[in-house]
């Protein structure tokens, strides 16, 4: 699965791999986690038609559970193949930043040791793009534990991307 997006879009966020819903329905970020995204969008002011959304692995890695498929995390010859879409997207977007959403993307674009638990929110550098950070994957929102940790972690993503809203002055 490709991204989606205006080819003239100031930012791309990439994600690690689509997910089952993503996969059903054949675009990227419109599962439960692409809520999350989208509310934290919406509470920063960008217009998600105005962003152009990607992973760094195209397919849905998955296991069998019961009648579900979950998630099941790619392996590094898996974003090796995958790498040469993304460079193309990067490519053909040329987009003022790119945000690694989570730390599998993080680390395929940023380098191995990378850690999204300490360097969220900061800006790094990079030949992706002029503006280059990382931070949570949405889904982290969703894993939080108790309804005041998925509170607080919905604060902490859009507060990272309040950061970007600030260094782009939209």
């Amino acid at each position: 699965m490709f991204g989606e997006g205006r080819g003239e879009s100031e930012v791309m966020f990439i994600g690690e791999q689509p997910g089952d819903a993503e996969d059903l329905a054949g675009k990227p970020f419109v599962g439960p986690a692409g809520n999350v995204f989208d509310r934290a969008l919406e509470a920063v002011g960008i217009a998600r038609d105005r962003v152009y959304v990607t992973n760094v692995v195209k397919h849905f890695k998955w296991e069998p559970r019961g009648k579900r498929r979950i998630h099941a995390k790619p392996r590094i010859s898996e974003i090796r193949a995958c790498r040469p879409w993304l460079d193309t997207e990067l490519a053909l977007v040329k987009p003022r930043a790119v945000v690694c959403l989570g730390a599998t993307a993080a680390q395929a674009l940023l380098g191995s040791t990378f850690k999204v638990s300490t360097q969220r929110g900061q800006f790094v550098d990079s030949p992706l793009a002029p503006i280059v950070m990382a931070t949570v994957h949405p889904s982290s929102v969703l894993r939080a534990q108790t309804e005041d940790d998925r509170r607080r972690a919905m604060e902490e993503f859009v507060a990272d991307l309040r950061v970007l809203v600030k260094k782009l002055s939209i």
